[in-house]
């Protein structure tokens, strides 16, 4: 007999989808880290982020085995209030784990079938970044609507919200009160492999920059800074544009570059082709506006990449490990001088600061003790 916990994971998009970016990260190394230890079940949606059509090559409304455990890829059609309850129902979940905040589908009808009684389930909500101040300024109407149903409906004081940092905590305590159960546990990572090292010349340097081009990751913010920056400079963006008003700004800015920078934007990168560009540059650089993981720049840091972030992410006092640098937006100054400090390394001393990005994702993993704080929040 199967005693294990049954968890049914709710999620807008997941593998083979890589367009949503970070959330998709968090949930697919969720899935394989635990799904030896739980009964576990994904709900998602059948397409990826603005896609038209499904994923090629999956099986539409009906439970598919992958990977050891059990998907389920919702056609837009089906994604209503009937199927969903029928659809936990023949489940029958220990624990509904919800990972987004505002959609309709994948978070507030489970919240609303919670509230009125027609679920058992118990609910864990991670919010993935959504309530940080920069996130919730963006489409603050919506999101205000949706703050004050939840409270109205008293809902969170019935569920546990999984933060993955301390900024995280607060931010859902600012919202909802201190009265309500918040559990702080860090995203799991992807298993980190070998450092594959890459040459550096004195004045020559290749970076990076991956996320969504839109104002919170802050593209602009690192244009402006190179404008400041000498040498023979790669600028690659891994990027969907999300913001096309935001995007028309950068390439503006862009046209402006000598011809010894070079910029290129790739996009809709799957997941398993960005890692491999990721080991072609010198340079990680994201100066967001708020992260509340950042899958991107640990694969980073796990791939001996220096990174250049800001001080609004979980990853702090890099210099001190020679990982990289997390500095505060408003002193661009600092973020120009590093870009040149790159810029000039040689390569012994580039292979310093690779050598400790590397490590310092290496002890990360060992130190955390994920799968233990997971345990003991779904059970």
């Amino acid at each position: 007999m199967n005693n294990k916990i049954k968890i049914l994971l709710f999620t807008d998009w997941y593998e083979p989808g890589f367009k949503a970016g970070g959330p998709i990260r968090s949930c697919v190394n969720f899935a394989d880290q635990m799904k030896g230890d739980y009964e576990l079940y994904i709900f998602t949606g059948d397409r990826d982020l603005r896609d038209a059509d499904p994923y090629p090559e999956i099986e539409v409304n009906t439970w598919m085995e992958k990977d050891g455990l059990q998907v389920f890829y919702a056609s837009p059609a089906a994604l209503n209030w009937e199927n969903i309850i029928v659809l936990i129902r023949r489940v029958k979940p220990d624990y509904l784990y919800l990972n987004s905040m505002y959609s309709r589908y994948f978070t507030i009808y489970p919240l609303l079938m919670k509230r009125l009684g027609m679920i058992k389930a118990q609910v864990v909500l991670a919010p993935r970044g959504m309530l940080k101040s920069t996130a919730v300024q963006y489409k603050t109407g919506k999101k205000k609507i949706f703050f004050r149903l939840l409270k109205w409906l008293r809902v969170a004081r019935e569920i546990t919200f999984h933060a993955t940092d301390a900024t995280e905590v607060n931010d859902t305590k600012r919202l909802f009160g201190n009265n309500i159960n918040v559990t702080q546990i860090a995203n799991f990572s992807p298993q980190q492999q070998a450092l594959q090292p890459i040459s550096k010349m004195p004045g020559i340097v290749r970076m990076i920059f991956s996320g969504r081009v839109h104002p919170i990751k802050n593209l602009l913010f690192l244009l402006r800074c190179l404008q400041s920056v000498s040498g023979e400079i790669t600028l690659t963006i891994v990027a969907s544009v999300e913001d096309e008003g935001y995007w028309k700004k950068c390439k503006a800015l862009i046209k402006t570059f000598p011809k010894a920078v070079t910029v290129e934007l790739q996009q809709d990168v799957p997941h398993h082709q960005v890692a491999q560009l990721i080991n072609e540059h010198h340079l990680f650089v994201l100066p967001s506006r708020g992260e509340n993981f950042g899958h991107a720049i640990f694969e980073a840091l796990a791939a001996g990449r220096p990174v250049l972030i800001s001080d609004q992410t979980p990853w702090r006092n890099l210099q001190e490990q020679h990982a990289g640098w997390d500095l505060p937006l408003d002193d661009p100054s600092a973020f120009v001088q590093v870009l040149q400090q790159v810029a000039d390394m040689n390569n012994d001393e580039f292979q310093q600061w690779s050598t400790g990005a590397w490590q310092y994702a290496k002890d990360f993993a060992a130190s955390s003790g994920l799968k233990e704080k997971y345990r003991e929040m779904f059970s």
